[in-house]
Formats: C-alpha cells, sequence, structure tokens
C-alpha cells in the first residue's frame, strides 16, 4: 500500500464524489455561488482557531444530521409547538454543538449568494473543512442538498448509535444506513478528534474489563460514579489532530467509549483496526471515501425540502 501513487487516489475520490449521486454535484454551485466553499472555508478556519474542539463538534454534527432521514440540515431546526426535533434527542442533549457556527457561515453565504444554498451543503462542507483544518483528509464534496422542513426527535433517539453498543449493533446500525463493517470501522475514527462528556463513557471505565487499568483509573479521576456528568476527556491521546491514534489506543485498550473498545475486542474488526494502526494512509483513504459515501445519504422520497434562509426554522 505504500507504494500507492497519492494523485491517483486523490483523483479516485474525486471520481467516486462526482459519480457517486447524480443528484449532487461538485459544481452545483459554480455559476449561482462560486465563492461558496471559500466562505465556508474561512468560516471553519475561524473558529477552529478559536477551539479546536469545533472542527470535531462540526463533524459530530453533520454525522447525526445524516443518520437521521439523510442529509437534509435537519438536526440544526429548533423544537416548535408542533415539532419535537433532533436537538434534544437523548444522543444530542446537551452534547451536540457548533450550531453558532453555521449560523455565521450561513449569514456569510446568504449575503454573497440569497436564498441559493442549502444549511445541508454548509454543515456538509463544514464537516469537511474542519477534518482537513485539523490535519485529516481532503476530499470533495458533492453539493445540491435541500433543508427538511422537518424534524424527528423519535428517530434520532432510533437510528444514532450509542456509546454503549456492541459490535453487532454497530454493524447493523451503519447497515440499515447501507454501510458495511469496514466502512462503519473507518467512519468510528472520526473520534481521533474532539471530547466526550463523562456521562457517555462513566460505565465503560468502572464496569468494562477490557480496558486498560492506568487508562481507567486517569479517567475517573475527573469522571466519578456519582456527578459530573458534563466534565470532558478527549477521545483519543492526540484529540487536536486527526491521525490514527484512535486506532493505536483501541490496540492498547484505551478506548474511551464500550463502543470503541468493541471494534478490538476479539471480533470480526480486530484486523482491519490493526491495519489502520500502523497505516495512516489506508485509515484517510477509507475514511474520506465513508464520508463521501454518507454525504449521499438522501432524505426519504416524498420530505419536503427547500433552502431554508435561517438554518434553524423553515422560511
Amino acid at each position: 500500500m505504500a507504494s500507492i501513487n497519492v494523485s491517483y487516489l486523490f483523483i479516485l475520490l474525486f471520481l467516486l464524489a462526482f459519480s457517486a449521486n447524480a443528484q449532487l454535484s461538485s459544481r452545483f454551485y459554480s455559476k449561482t455561488c462560486p465563492k461558496l466553499e471559500s466562505i465556508v472555508r474561512a468560516g471553519m478556519a475561524k473558529a477552529v482557531n478559536q477551539e479546536k474542539r469545533m472542527g470535531a463538534s462540526i463533524l459530530r454534527l453533520f454525522f447525526h444530521d445524516c443518520f437521521v432521514n439523510g442529509c437534509d440540515g435537519s438536526i440544526l431546526l429548533d423544537d416548535t409547538p408542533t415539532m419535537r426535533g433532533e436537538k434534544n434527542a437523548l444522543p444530542n442533549r446537551n452534547s451536540v454543538r457548533g450550531f453558532e457556527v453555521i449560523d455565521d457561515i450561513k449569514t456569510q453565504v446568504e449575503a454573497a449568494c440569497n436564498g441559493t444554498v442549502s444549511c445541508a451543503d454548509i454543515l456538509a462542507l463544514a464537516a469537511r473543512d474542519g477534518v482537513d483544518l485539523l490535519g485529516g483528509p481532503n476530499w470533495v464534496v458533492p453539493l445540491g442538498r435541500k433543508d427538511s422542513r422537518t424534524a424527528s426527535e423519535s428517530e434520532a433517539n432510533n437510528n444514532l448509535p450509542a456509546p454503549s453498543s456492541n459490535l453487532s449493533t454497530l454493524i447493523s446500525t451503519f447497515a440499515a444506513q447501507g454501510f458495511n463493517a469496514r466502512e462503519m470501522t473507518a467512519l468510528s475514527g472520526a473520534h481521533t478528534i474532539g471530547m466526550a462528556q463523562c456521562r457517555f463513557f462513566r460505565s465503560r471505565i468502572y464496569n468494562d474489563t477490557n480496558i486498560y487499568g492506568a487508562f481507567a483509573a486517569q479517567r475517573q479521576a475527573n469522571c466519578p460514579i456519582n456527578g459530573g456528568d458534563n466534565n470532558l476527556a478527549p477521545l483519543d491521546s492526540t484529540n487536536s489532530m486527526f491521525d490514527n491514534k484512535y486506532y493505536v489506543d483501541l490496540t492498547n485498550k484505551r478506548g474511551l467509549f464500550h463502543s470503541d473498545q468493541e471494534l478490538f475486542n476479539g471480533g470480526s474488526q480486530d484486523g482491519l483496526v490493526r491495519i489502520y494502526s500502523l497505516s495512516s494512509l489506508i485509515f484517510r483513504l477509507d475514511f474520506a471515501n465513508a464520508m463521501i459515501k454518507m454525504g449521499n445519504l438522501s432524505p426519504a422520497s416524498g420530505t419536503v425540502t427547500e433552502i431554508r434562509k435561517n438554518c434553524r426554522v423553515v422560511n
């Protein structure tokens, strides 16, 4: 694999991005909003410069959007008297963040190209740029998504994988979205950046046996059995840098979530985790391919969509 031509890999990623979904195109806004990508990039650079964690937060926001009725910007909608949206679903409540960053970028985009670019497309670009700004791979983002006019708390509760998931549940949850086990394991590598709240990993550090003792003790110091639910810990040992250290940590029983360590626990993904831990190039390629595929998840047929002027409310 070390001899693979990197230029060839980039061309392959471009072709996959351009052809994966006939309704999306990397040049969708080339005439109607030619400065779109530079505006989004500038907004994300500002946000990440202020707080590196924001790159991970926007990536998580995109993931949690796409896994609920496709990449339609539904997670950005505020609740209304007649709609319980996704922000307060159990996997998202008081943990998804970065809405203000998307709002700021949307304001800049609207000033340049009024009523032209969807919030869903802005989020897709912002997620890619956040990864790239933290040292991760770059990929061509197909564009042309529309924004949903509704969101679903119940679907968010049902569709998003939990930090307590076992391997079979992870495989089936991702399979329901069209991903195979290799793609699931690559996408889990998003946990190479960012932080997690104590409430999501408390059970892991106190109850799991497949955990390195010193690592568990280190995390317990900031995550007591009772209280401290929102105390933060890094998702891997280089959490401000997008690299393959997440997989190295898994091979050393240092996965923060139970679901993380399930990828390396005597199961079907052990071999792939070892490959990723030894080859950043293979991981980066697989991750970029899986992100392109995730970005092509579409809303269900019949979903009413629009180009929102404000990402938090329907027009």
